[in-house]
């Protein structure tokens, strides 16, 4: 930042998330698991497989069986392997869901490069599955049925775009459904299809259903906070967060003619896009006896009668956080790259860095070059606050004289102070003001920063080969103190000796707390303090205040 009362309230604002987090972590949502596990002790399966179905919107869901537990089988069931250019995942013929799928192109770390990242799992530690069926008042394939698979295992070869997996249901009355999967080349969209054949002599109706079903996750950082849960987008509610917490409370439901459901987390979602309909969908979210949490989309109902055919279809989304994907797939998609509050000035600020990074090639450079604009863009700004501090600066040894004549009166030596600054005209405020005006700009790129998949292990240059992981040798971080160190020396010294002495360990403090930040955020600090040190350094000595 510009000076150190920037770092200050920057530091402030992050460190008490931090500790609202951390104490969230350590010790609330402990004790409400604690507090459900102490309930459910008797009752809860030891495979975390989620026994709820969608309710149907009629009188008669109360009519409606239950799925007798005996049909519950474990995660270790026969599965379907499948591998295609991006993705590695088995399709459970329980179901017929995808019970776990690692992303080929995505390295779990760099000291990792040829582990992808396992994004869902049903094992129990992270349990993340999808689930799908069609909810009936008689026989139909639900996601605890078992389907049929013509083989085990497909791959997409060479010079293949398409990879089509049936799977095939047949009740004893003669209904019978195929599931089909398709993926495609280079793509994290899944098209599922549902083709109902109905030869059992009566008339079929169904609701179709898709959800995504999961645990909560410990693998939050203690340092960079992004959400992890339930996010659904419907009409005038295009982005409606609704995390763990609020589902233990409240089940969620809401009906809309159009948007999708999704589970996200850190750099990756997976959703669940319904066709085009012009009868109401349903959207809910809900928790399975406080451990695991349901996301899912409840579909216009499919009817057949005997003899005939009918068909439901959906796609799924499962990968990587990338605008460039996300736009294409669903509207408002891509608001799941979650910038918060500021998103209105983070996504222009992805924009300008990804043009950045098509002319450089490289993020390092991107990160450095978007400093600088945004360094340009305040320019102006910056430099009434540093003619302010020079001023004030200048005024240092008649602050150091009544500071001398009034001792430890306070309350003269403040109203002495005041009269000094209304006589040579200056604002006390005017080397503060300009700087927050800055402050939701520098907070939006640090979003940026954070949220962009983009810069997950890229390479800058020399021992910096992962932007979104600490500097390993924590280089970086002590160019920042050095620099917020040097900075010191060009700000008006504080006449509180207290005030003063904080003030000189401010550098080592923040440059511990910035080591444990990833490489491309202490990047741009780094970057920005150099560029403040210039120009304010040119002011002051303009000024004569050196």
């Amino acid at each position: 930042m510009d000076n150190l009362r920037t770092f200050f309230i920057f530091g402030l604002l992050i460190v008490s998330l931090l500790l609202w987090e951390a104490w969230q972590n350590d010790y609330v949502r402990p004790q409400q698991a604690a507090d459900v596990a102490s309930q459910t002790q008797t009752t809860t399966p030891q495979a975390p497989v989620s026994d709820e179905l969608p309710d149907m919107p009629s009188a008669s869901a109360e009519s409606l069986p239950d799925v007798p537990q005996s049909q519950q089988v474990s995660a270790s069931s026969g599965k379907v392997h499948v591998k295609t250019d991006v993705m590695d995942l088995h399709i459970a013929t329980q179901g017929g869901d995808i019970r776990d799928l690692a992303l080929l192109e995505y390295a779990v770390s760099s000291e990792q490069p040829d582990t992808p990242v396992q994004f869902l799992n049903d094992s129990a530690g992270q349990f993340f599955v999808t689930q799908s069926g069609l909810r009936a008042d008689g026989d139909a394939p639900t996601h605890y049925e078992h389907y049929q698979a013509e083989q085990t295992e497909y791959v997409l070869q060479a010079g293949q775009d398409e990879l089509k997996i049936p799977l095939y249901w047949q009740s004893e009355s003669g209904l019978q459904v195929v599931k089909t999967y398709t993926f495609k080349r280079d793509s994290y969209v899944v098209n599922v299809d549902y083709q109902v054949i109905n030869n059992s002599g009566e008339t079929f109706s169904a609701y179709p259903y898709a959800q995504l079903n999961r645990n909560r996750s410990d693998d939050d950082s203690m340092f960079i906070y992004t959400y992890t849960g339930a996010v659904f987008s419907s009409k005038g509610n295009e982005y409606e967060k609704v995390d763990f917490d609020d589902l233990d409370d409240k089940a969620f439901s809401r009906s809309s003619i159009d948007g999708w459901a999704a589970m996200i987390q850190h750099y990756f979602v997976a959703a669940i896009i319904p066709p085009q309909a012009s009868e109401q969908l349903g959207f809910y979210g809900k928790s399975i006896n406080g451990t695991n949490y349901t996301a899912g989309v409840r579909m216009p109902a499919i009817s057949a009668s005997s003899g005939e055919q009918a068909a439901t279809q959906y796609q799924l989304y499962l990968g990587p956080k990338k605008h460039e994907r996300l736009d294409k797939v669903a509207e408002n998609l891509p608001l799941t790259v979650d910038y918060g509050i500021l998103t209105i000035i983070s996504e222009p600020l992805f924009w300008i860095m990804e043009w950045l990074h098509k002319l450089t090639g490289n993020w390092g450079w991107s990160i450095i070059l978007l400093t600088v604009l945004i360094k340009l863009a305040f320019f102006k700004l910056s430099a009434t606050s540093y003619r302010s501090m020079a001023a004030m600066r200048k005024l240092t040894p008649k602050l150091a004289t009544l500071k001398e004549r009034y001792g430890d009166d306070k309350q003269k030596f403040n109203q002495a102070m005041m009269d000094l600054y209304r006589t040579e005209k200056i604002n006390p405020l005017g080397g503060c003001l300009p700087i927050l005006v800055q402050m939701p700009v520098f907070l939006a790129f640090y979003w940026v920063l954070v949220e962009s998949i983009e810069l997950r292990q890229a390479d800058f240059m020399l021992w910096i080969n992962d932007l979104t992981a600490m500097d390993p040798y924590f280089i970086l971080p002590v160019l920042f103190g050095l620099s917020m160190w040097f900075q010191q020396k060009l700000n008006p010294a504080p006449q509180d000796p207290a005030q003063a002495m904080m003030m000189k360990i401010f550098p080592l403090v923040f440059t511990v707390f910035f080591a444990f930040f990833p490489a491309g955020l202490v990047l741009y600090w780094v970057v920005n303090n150099v560029l403040s040190i210039a120009q304010q350094w040119y002011i002051t000595r303009k000024m004569g205040a050196l």
